[in-house]
């Protein structure tokens, strides 16, 4: 049986800023935004290569705003990725080399931290 994660929730305040953030200055593609409802607005967003989108909106998760903090993306290239986000306005951290990986972290405008990891190669 095999199990995929498909969609992961992000706990945003303002869904068109959030969408904007993600879109316009991290490089997500924008898949989804559908208001159903007055109280149900879903949008989803899926990084450059991932198999596993990002969902946010009204009326669908009761997470707290910014309390998102353990998602992991794999890039290939830790200093170019840092690059994208600075040029693109986004406040990330300097490369931090590990002997697991090289890491870059920043965080939306509500808080939610993201995790950028360059895999090292294995021995």
């Amino acid at each position: 049986m095999n199990w995929k994660i498909e969609l992961i929730f992000v706990p945003v305040t303002d869904v068109d800023r959030a969408k904007s953030f993600y879109v316009d200055q991290v490089g997500f593609n924008a898949d989804f935004d559908q208001t159903v409802s007055d109280e149900i607005r879903f949008v989803q967003l899926t990084p450059p290569g991932s198999a596993c989108s990002i969902a946010f909106g009204r009326g669908l998760s009761d997470m707290e705003p910014g309390s998102q903090r353990g998602i992991q993306v794999v890039i290939p290239n830790a200093e170019e990725a840092r690059a994208h986000l600075v040029a693109n306005g986004v406040d990330a951290s300097d490369v931090d080399p590990q002997p697991w990986g090289r890491f870059v972290t920043f965080s939306d405008p509500d808080g939610n931290r993201w995790t950028l990891q360059e895999l090292v190669p294995q021995s």
